[in-house]
Parts: C-alpha cells; sequence; structure tokens
C-alpha cells in the first residue's frame, strides 16, 4: 500500500483535487484492497476551502515520520496568497524524508518556493506560468500536461491529473489495469505527458494561414521585447503591407491592436497573480514606461492598473 497526501492550499480548484483522487479511489475498488491510502491536509489543520466554497475535511500538515510515498501540494487562485512558510518548511522536511513530491495546477509554484525544482523538468498551469517565471527567473516550465521527473511530479491541473494518474497507476500495476480505471471515468483519450495545456494557436485564433500563425505565435514569445512589424513581416515571407492585410481580412483587426491585446492580457495576469510593481510590470510587457502602461491598462480594461490589482487582494465580504 502506498500512503498518498495532499496539501490543500486554500482557494485550490476542487476539479484539479478530485482529478487526482478519484483514480486513486477507482484503484482501490478494481484491486479489491486498499493499495493507495489518501490523506488531505490543510495549513490551518482543519478544513481546506476550496475556490467554489466547497469545503474539504482536512488533517493538520504531515508530520516528521509519517510515512507518506507521495505528496501532492494543489494551489489555485493567486501566487500571491500561496505565501505559506509553514507549508514551504513541510515540503523540505518531506525531501529530506525520502517523500516524492508533486504539485498541481499552481502546486509547482510553491515547490519552486521551497527550492525544490532546481534543476528539475517540470510544469505549471499555463495561467501560472508568467509569474513563476517573473518570481524564478532560472525556472523556465514546459508546457505539457504532466511531467514526471524521478521524485518530482508535477501537472497542469484541470483534468490533465487523470493522464498523470493514468501514467502512475501504469507505472505500478500496469498498462492494463490502468485502463480499466481510466474507463471507469469514460476516460478513453489518455493524453501523453507533453500533450499541449492549451488548444492550438489556429484553434484559438481560427485562422489557419501558415505566416500569420507564426506571426501570432512570435508575439506570444516576445512579449517583454516585441519586435516591430518589419520583423514580423519577414518572418512570415511577406511585406509589411501584406502583413496589414492578413491582420486584417483574417482577424478584422491590426498588427499593433493584437500584439498589444497579448501584452496587457500577460499584464493583468502579472498583476492579479505576482507581487511585481506596477512599473516592474510594465517594462516585462514592453512598455517604455509606467504612465504609457497604465494609459493602454485603463483604455483597455476601463480601469487603472492598481484599482485592477485592489479588487483581486480585497477579501470577499462576509
Amino acid at each position: 500500500m502506498q500512503n498518498i497526501g495532499f496539501i490543500l492550499i486554500p482557494g485550490f480548484a476542487l476539479m484539479s483535487y478530485a482529478s487526482a483522487i478519484e483514480p486513486l479511489r477507482a484503484a482501490n475498488l478494481l484491486a479489491g484492497k486498499e493499495i493507495y491510502r489518501l490523506s488531505s491536509h490543510a495549513p490551518n489543520g482543519d478544513m481546506a476551502l476550496s475556490s467554489s466554497g466547497i469545503p474539504v475535511p482536512s488533517q493538520p500538515l504531515p508530520r516528521r515520520g509519517s510515512r507518506l510515498h507521495t505528496v501532492f501540494v494543489c494551489a489555485g487562485g493567486s501566487p500571491v496568497d500561496w505565501n505559506v512558510p509553514a507549508v514551504l518548511a513541510c515540503l523540505r522536511r518531506l525531501v529530506r524524508e525520502g517523500v516524492r513530491i508533486g504539485g498541481i495546477s499552481g502546486g509547482p509554484y510553491l515547490m519552486a518556493a521551497a527550492g525544490l525544482l532546481r534543476d528539475r523538468d517540470f510544469t505549471i498551469h499555463w495561467e501560472h506560468a508568467p509569474a513563476l517565471m517573473e518570481a524564478f527567473p532560472d525556472l523556465v516550465p514546459r508546457q505539457a500536461r504532466y511531467v514526471l521527473d524521478g521524485n518530482r511530479i508535477t501537472c497542469g491541473g484541470g483534468v490533465a491529473p487523470l493522464d498523470m494518474m493514468h501514467a502512475l497507476i501504469s507505472e505500478r500495476m500496469g498498462a492494463d489495469f490502468a485502463r480499466r480505471v481510466s474507463d471507469w471515468y469514460l476516460h478513453t483519450q489518455v493524453e501523453a505527458s507533453g500533450a499541449p495545456q492549451r488548444a492550438s494557436l489556429a484553434e484559438r485564433y481560427k485562422v489557419n494561414h501558415p505566416g500569420l500563425l507564426t506571426v501570432l505565435e512570435k508575439m506570444e514569445a516576445t512579449i517583454e521585447a516585441p519586435l516591430d512589424r518589419q520583423a514580423m513581416a519577414a518572418l512570415a515571407g511577406v511585406s509589411p503591407r501584406h502583413l496589414d492585410r492578413l491582420f486584417s481580412s483574417l482577424m478584422q483587426s491590426s498588427f499593433l491592436v493584437e500584439y498589444r491585446k497579448l501584452r496587457l492580457n500577460h499584464a493583468r495576469r502579472l498583476l492579479l497573480q505576482s507581487p511585481l510593481s506596477i512599473s516592474e510590470i510594465a517594462f516585462a510587457t514592453g512598455f517604455s514606461s509606467a504612465g504609457h502602461f497604465s494609459r493602454s491598462y485603463r483604455e483597455a480594461f476601463g480601469e487603472a492598473p492598481r484599482q485592477g490589482r485592489q479588487v483581486i487582494t480585497t477579501p470577499p465580504a462576509e
């Protein structure tokens, strides 16, 4: 029997948690015995409240000598709410005891904060990746559904834990048994570790022109140091005027509008998920000054950057 623990950070996504524990529960049923013993833990040692407001009864954080085989930390919401020193200390101690550590959704961010992802291959939910890379510039997550790297396991969350657990159950009990577990949940299309977290560019932007897709991909990769229209046109193998026509006819937009939209959406994620100052976010998203950034942000979202951050960081009324 393997003891599997889940550390639930308040605001964790219930779907991510359920997608991780349910395959293990089904494995016990199909095996006819308890091959996995599950436990949930919370920093306050009582009840962990999910992002949907549903509470999960929990135990205190794992103590020394808990004999856990694997511990997953599950987090959702904003990294600014994840600074729980007791959890980071617990993760470091578990590593010293030889426990395998995993992170689900925002969980890899806490693993990084605990110093557990240095020189490791890992992933994190795509929404949290910008905040992680700003906080830990030496770490670059892979945009994979999940990554198994020895005694470190990371997963993007959502329904991806179903794929991850299929791999872990297969590793222990064999592929046929893992397939029976996945079939239990109608999970007929098991994705590989490296499968993308998001829909393809063509699906997201609803365009199929190869040159335009090349430019859109480059836009997403050059948020901090935007390339000019001439450089982008050269990448697509077209003239700047033809690039303008592609944006106009296929996206009913323009090169500058789409590029700025990408950068401002990225800035909004950093505002909501990172402790960076507004000036730092402005430069991290390619704006020449905080004033220019603030004017563009207000024009796009109808509020100043500081107001947007205040909305998120102020606790909801009882």
